[in-house]
């Protein structure tokens, strides 16, 4: 783990003046939210999902440890270990037990941001245990020693230029590859590592109360086969992960993929209860489940309680404009975007993470498509006034506002400001906010208050 103290300020500074970054997340952004609004659109019932999946997901976070406590009773029932764990700390402990009880030395591992929130790698690799990424977003990533861009598109930062030079450096292969070329490479190393690996590592989309099941989904096949091939497999998943019942599981999957991807489904959806059982050809020998709380209790009894609801889809943070200019490593979080700047400071606390609630515009386009519903502008503003004391600058703003007559002034001067042929006045003042953003330019020609003067006719005071 860093020692350095995160500042969101000074790294998206640097992070809009790099243009092919931040080009490389608007393409890919571009083609996520595409596909979701039409995804949406050809769902009648979307929203009526929305709010059913909300009601579920308030009625699992008002009492988390009592469908845990279902969810293991059932995962064991069918031969499962499962484990509780309060914090990174305890993941790291249980998974090199786990590990060395099996004479583990090899893991390969789907992609999984919540052993990315405890640095589930890291601890293993200091360990002595070699893990490898095989989702092909992680794997580039972990190719090139960087963490995840995007929760759904970890790689969402780099072009296939930067991959292709990454994979003549790392893996030898030869210069200027195109797409289907380098996952063809990418899929010939890997698949030596499912073959020989001792312990498949993954995290869970969902785990399911009533039968104890896992659930996994993905695009690619990889995660199927590092929960399939391995003797050994651990999943690490956070209590907020969870639903009631496998009735419910179509529903939530028809909001996760629509809102991820813009798909009607995922090309893999596993569902696993269990290891391996007597005459099965296929699964692993032994199953271990973490579930990891990670101050999710002290959230769920909390005001901000409905951010456990999160699918953890990316919708929001595709969506986002602070995100889009920015790029995912300037909030230096597991989570980046809106939800992330919600939870990472609920997490990891507001003291690490002071910055992330003011990285937003409040424009309102979170809640606008996420697919539970999590009034994520009004948790920001929540998270703003806990870590926030006004300014003097604000203070007075606010006083200036109260009063009608300053109020009128003050506009009247900020638009003939910021107009095109004024003085330009504004202009420098505004030059950092300006770096990745177009200032607002009133037309020419009367205010909207003259116009409205000049229209309406105000009623007297007495009537007449």
């Amino acid at each position: 783990m860093s020692h350095v103290a995160p500042n969101f300020r000074q790294a998206s500074r640097e992070a809009v003046l790099n243009a092919q970054v931040i080009a490389a997340v608007r393409k890919t952004a571009d083609l996520l939210t595409e596909k979701r609004a039409l995804a949406v659109a050809d769902t009648p019932d979307f929203e009526a999902l929305r709010d059913y999946g909300r009601v579920r997901k308030l009625e699992i976070s008002g009492d988390l440890e009592k469908y845990a406590q279902l969810f293991t009773a059932h995962a064991e029932a069918a031969g499962a270990f499962v484990y509780r764990a309060k914090d990174a700390a305890a993941v790291a402990r249980l998974a090199i037990k786990i590990a060395a009880d099996n004479s583990a030395k090899t893991a390969v591992k789907g992609k999984s941001m919540t052993a990315e929130e405890v640095e589930l790698n890291e601890a293993l690799a200091a360990a002595g245990i070699t893990i490898t990424e095989t989702d092909l977003g992680e794997f580039i990533i972990q190719l090139a020693n960087e963490k995840p861009s995007h929760i759904m598109a970890p790689a969402i930062h780099r072009n296939r230029a930067q991959v292709a030079e990454l994979f003549t450096e790392k893996l030898g292969t030869p210069p200027d590859l195109g797409t289907e070329a380098l996952v063809a490479a990418a899929r010939k190393y890997l698949r030596a590592k499912f073959l020989t690996a001792d312990m498949g590592i993954t995290g869970g989309n969902f785990v399911i109360a009533d039968t104890g099941s896992l659930v996994l989904v993905s695009n690619e096949g990889n995660i199927r086969m590092a929960a399939t091939l391995p003797r050994i497999m651990l999943a690490v998943v956070g209590i907020d992960k969870m639903i009631t019942a496998v009735a419910d599981l179509p529903n939530f999957l028809a909001l996760l993929t629509r809102s991820a991807a813009g798909q009607t489904i995922s090309s893999y959806v596993s569902t696993i209860t269990g290891p391996r059982r007597d005459g099965e050809e296929e699964g692993p020998e032994q199953l271990h489940i973490i579930l990891l709380d990670n101050g999710r209790s002290r959230i769920a009894s909390g005001p901000y309680r409905e951010i456990l609801h999160c699918l953890h889809c990316g919708a929001c943070i595709s969506h986002c404009p602070v995100y889009r200019a920015v790029g995912g490593h300037a909030y230096e979080a597991t989570y980046p975007g809106p939800m992330g700047s919600v939870l990472s400071p609920l997490i990891s606390g507001l003291t690490v993470y002071a910055d992330l609630p003011n990285a937003c515009t409040l424009c309102g386009r979170c809640a606008e498509v996420c697919p539970i519903r999590v009034p994520l502008p009004d948790y920001l503003r929540g998270l703003r006034s806990d870590v926030n004391k006004p300014p003097l600058t604000m203070k007075v703003a606010a006083w200036g506002a109260g009063n009608p007559l300053l109020y009128r002034l003050g506009m009247t001067a900020m638009r003939r400001l910021l107009q095109k042929g004024s003085s330009g006045l504004m202009r420098p003042l505004l030059k950092e906010w300006l770096v990745c953003r177009e200032a607002p330019e009133p037309q020419a020609g009367e205010s909207f208050r003259a116009w409205w003067k000049t229209r309406i006719q105000v009623p007297r005071s007495d009537g007449k």
